[in-house]
């Protein structure tokens, strides 16, 4: 409900009689609070405001804010509690716990499936459909999420835990949250430790004098996945718990046999991750620090990785993110982000960029360049190797989805709705389901005969009476058309990620300015890893003309190259041949101009 931002549309205040109206409606709604905690829920004199909103959907909502935050919400005549109140009262609600990553997908706006749901030891607490709950994360008793259940406890295990389990309304990190003050969940132990907590935990003994490892570090997103979340991402999770759980092992052993030797070398100590987190922050202050300059902004993320931070890495030492306990670059950012240290805004759809950098901060300040390094010669290392750097293309790859109409054609091959395939997986999809159900033409096995479920997924209404055979070539091209189409896009050092539609083109033109002058535009540099700023300079040293950096006409947030004259040429041999991007990804080639003839 909150996933998107909301129109507040009024702010009051709330007086006498309307408070104790509001007092007795919490006590009906949630009968399971004391006298004592409904009084502290609905204070008699501290200051409760009422603010009137509207969803991104156009629904009216009430909030009900208590200082700075947001306590409850009513929509319909309906009260239900925001996540602020449940960090206070915990035990409000029927609980149900979820994995970590799983977070980032409900704040983005999807419901609760339960494949996702903890199963606990203790079994799940009994609720009917309709009934009001907490969402949890494995581990910490803090509520992340305010869910409506869908189906009764029962009907969910009958249901062999499939299907929507909850209908999430708001949850932690989501646009009602962020009108709060943003502060993070507090870790509260589980009531009952289930069998996933216990195998994560040592003996009680080895734990005695440790400090308890929170589930919410400062970073609010550190354990959300900010791509899509897929059964990869929840092996890598549960390769990490692995990892930790063998690190601690380690570090036990460790101590057992620590010598005085040992002691002299505290860093010996740290575990492979904690050493790789310690070189990505090293390498990241020295970016910073003698690198990045303000001109440089907005700059490309992947760009700050692969120019920057690479170069900063001590000779023998190398950065690799899947190593740290960030496992992705842009956890790794949205952390420094969270300590004010720079802001990340993503300028085009799925490609982000460093827009500000506080340099005044302490941390930055503070960072000593460690030794073989000087400033001065860092900053002029930097203007090297932008030149020396070596630009690799992005690895493009066309997916399909498996889109409504064409599920009765997949479902035999065990596909549903939203199912992800290359050509090559669609193309050996239709060939067994032909064979299988015997439709190659005997007598010209070039065609393949229509039967009902190849006529609804692939022939218009004015075609079903008319075709009763297809060409093989005619059957798959009008498969993959009546398919979603997204595409994966792999830069350099990161991981992949899968993206709706087509990827846009590089677009190339050619514009009149005043005086009969001509200036070359290119937009959408971004979306394959290239830094505008970057190409910009290049060509006005290649070219010798004037390059800017204009906003897009009608895009917030996004930025073009202009440079004077037809410069196409120039730009079709570097994007092309320096670059090696394919040329199917740039669009505008064929507006060059004429050899021989004057530009």
């Amino acid at each position: 409900m909150f996933a998107r931002a909301f129109r507040v549309r009024a702010n009051t205040a709330i007086k006498g009689s309307d408070r104790r109206k509001l007092r007795s409606d919490v006590a009906a709604a949630f009968p399971n609070l004391s006298a004592e905690q409904l009084a502290e829920f609905i204070p008699n004199k501290e200051e409760l405001n009422v603010i009137k909103i509207y969803s991104h959907k156009g629904e009216a909502v009430t909030v009900y804010m208590n200082h700075r935050n947001p306590i409850l919400f009513e929509v319909e005549k309906a009260l239900y509690p925001t996540v602020y109140s449940l960090w206070v009262y915990p035990d409000l609600l029927p609980a149900f716990s979820t994995w970590p990553p799983v977070l980032q997908k409900l704040a983005g706006g999807a419901d609760l499936m339960l494949p996702g749901v903890v199963v606990p030891s203790s079994g799940f607490p009994q609720v009917e459909q309709g009934t009001l709950c907490a969402v949890t994360l494995l581990g910490n008793r803090a509520p992340v999420a305010v869910a409506v259940a869908t189906m009764s406890t029962a009907e969910m295990l009958a249901a062999g835990m499939k299907g929507k389990g909850f209908a999430v309304l708001h949850t932690y990190l989501d646009h009602l949250w962020e009108y709060g003050d943003k502060s993070y969940p507090p870790t509260l132990a589980p009531l009952v430790p289930d069998c996933a907590a216990e195998e994560g935990a040592g003996d009680e003994e080895e734990q005695e004098g440790k400090e308890p490892v929170s589930s919410f570090p400062p970073d609010p997103v550190q354990h959300v996945d900010i791509g899509d979340l897929s059964l990869k991402e929840q092996d890598s999770c549960a390769e990490l718990l692995g990892e930790e759980e063998f690190h601690e092992n380690r570090a036990a052993e460790a101590a057992e046999n620590a010598s005085t030797e040992d002691q002299q070398q505290p860093e010996d100590s740290r575990t492979p991750q904690e050493q790789m987190d310690a070189l990505f922050h090293q390498c990241f202050f020295h970016a910073l620090k003698c690198k990045v300059k303000k001109s440089d902004l907005p700059l490309l993320t992947s760009t700050f990785l692969r120019s920057h931070m690479f170069s900063c890495c001590p000779a023998g030492q190398q950065l690799d993110i899947k190593k740290s306990s960030y496992k992705k670059f842009s956890k790794f950012l949205q952390s420094m982000q969270n300590q004010k240290i720079l802001q990340v805004k993503e300028l085009n759809k799925g490609v982000e960029s460093i827009v500000e950098v506080d340099w005044k901060h302490p941390d930055i300040k503070a960072f000593a360049v460690p030794a073989g390094f000087s400033p001065a010669s860092a900053a002029q290392d930097s203007k090297n190797e932008d030149r020396e750097q070596v630009y690799h293309a992005p690895e493009i790859i066309p997916l399909y989805g498996v889109s409504t109409r064409m599920v009765p054609l997949f479902q035999e091959s065990g596909h549903r709705k939203g199912s992800i395939l290359s050509s090559s997986e669609v193309r050996n999809i239709i060939i067994n389901y032909v064979k299988t159900n015997e439709l190659v033409d005997e007598s010209n096995k070039n065609f393949v005969k229509v039967n009902a479920i190849l006529c609804d997924c692939l022939l218009d209404k004015s075609e079903q009476d008319e075709i009763s055979h297809l060409q093989w070539d005619d059957l798959l091209s009008r498969c993959l058309e009546r398919l979603q189409p997204l595409h994966q896009v792999t830069f350099f050092g990161q991981e992949p990620v899968v993206r709706k539609g087509n990827i846009h083109p590089i677009n190339i033109t050619i514009a009149q300015r005043s005086s009969n002058k001509k200036v070359t535009i290119i937009q959408n540099l971004e979306l394959y890893g290239l830094d505008p700023q970057c190409v910009a300079n290049t060509l006005q040293q290649k070219v010798q003309a004037s390059a800017t950096i204009t906003p897009v006409p009608g895009a917030k947030d996004r930025v073009q190259v202009q440079i004077q004259g037809n410069q196409i040429h120039h730009l079709a041999k570097m994007l092309l041949e320096e670059y090696q991007l394919p040329r199917k990804y740039v669009r505008g080639l064929e507006k060059a101009p004429k050899l021989g003839r004057k530009k």
